[in-house]
């Protein structure tokens, strides 16, 4: 993953581009056009996102998009998205190649950071996945490490499915809703009713007596298929998940974003020999959540939490 270059605090010099003026820059919000650009982006620098993305991101918060404009052309954006101004969180952070290392990543990332604490509640913390790079220019920031995140690919293959185990459906929601919020720390309906429905998904969920023990949701990526959510009550019934998965996308590459600090996670995902692909690391500005980590298989979206 490639990101701008990083500048101390106290340098209060921003270089510029060569064939602009920092006058004309614009730091605005994102139309969904910008977040569609925002994505194509993402996909060129490899981060491998899914073709549907926008549509949820966008119906999640649509005022939380923002960029820098040269000329009304978008050169630098990111996401500052706030959950009910309960919590936030910031991702998608990315400056277009040729205005890179010339300062203007920190400040729009410092802009967006201060936008996002004057659209929270007060005292409300925000969460991001900072990349190994940029990890101590996010601690800078303001930003804590929790927990180390590993993104791992494994060729779907064609595995038994536990009689315990069916597609999400629609009665499902509120049980689904509340199992999220142990494992996010907030509610997020409005985010939650849109991935669950993202054109290609495949869904799962573990019941015992009509009870949700875990859930899996599964995406089309530009590359591939991505797990996220996987979270589950414990360490057999996320096996039971992780296998409908695989077995929803055979020979096709399935990705999963695995919290390091959860040890069963990591057993499962060395079971069935995944192949470690890069790491980010959950970090905080304010307090943690409260989450249960045990449940966290696999992380939701490094994008929007």
């Amino acid at each position: 993953m490639n990101h701008t270059g990083i500048f101390s605090q106290n340098d209060v010099h921003i270089k510029v581009h060569s064939m602009i003026k920092l006058e004309d820059i614009a730091f605005r919000k994102l139309d969904f056009s910008g977040l569609k650009t925002l994505l194509s982006w993402a996909q060129q620098e490899g981060w491998n996102p899914g073709p549907y993305d926008a549509e949820a991101y966008w119906y999640t918060d649509s005022d939380g998009f923002y960029g820098f404009y040269l000329d009304d052309t978008l050169i630098a954006g990111g996401a500052i998205v706030s959950y009910n101004g309960e919590f936030g969180f910031m991702g998608l952070f990315i400056v277009k190649p040729e205005y890179r290392t010339n300062g203007l990543g920190r400040k729009l990332w410092y802009l967006r950071r201060n936008l996002l604490i004057d659209r929270l509640h007060d005292k409300a913390s925000i969460g991001m996945d900072g990349v190994v790079e940029m990890q101590h220019f996010y601690q800078k920031g303001g930003f804590e490490i929790a927990y180390t995140e590993e993104r791992y690919e494994k060729l779907g293959i064609a595995l038994e499915t536990n009689n315990n185990i069916s597609t999400i459906a629609t009665t499902d929601f509120d049980q689904i809703a509340s199992y999220d919020k142990q494992c996010f720390g907030f509610s997020r309906i409005n985010f939650l009713k849109s991935w669950i429905n993202l054109p290609e998904n495949k869904t799962f969920t573990y019941k015992i007596e009509n009870q949700i023990k875990g859930f899996a949701i599964v995406r089309k990526v530009a590359n591939g298929y991505k797990i996220g959510p996987l979270f589950a009550d414990n360490h057999g019934i996320a096996e039971e998940l992780y296998k409908a998965c695989l077995n929803s996308v055979i020979d096709n590459p399935c990705y999963i974003d695995v919290p390091v600090i959860n040890k069963n996670a990591i057993e499962m995902i060395k079971k069935y020999e995944a192949k470690y692909v890069f790491e980010c690391a959950r970090m905080y500005y304010g307090k943690p959540p409260q989450i249960d980590t045990t449940k966290i298989y696999g992380v939701t979206s490094f994008e929007l939490g």
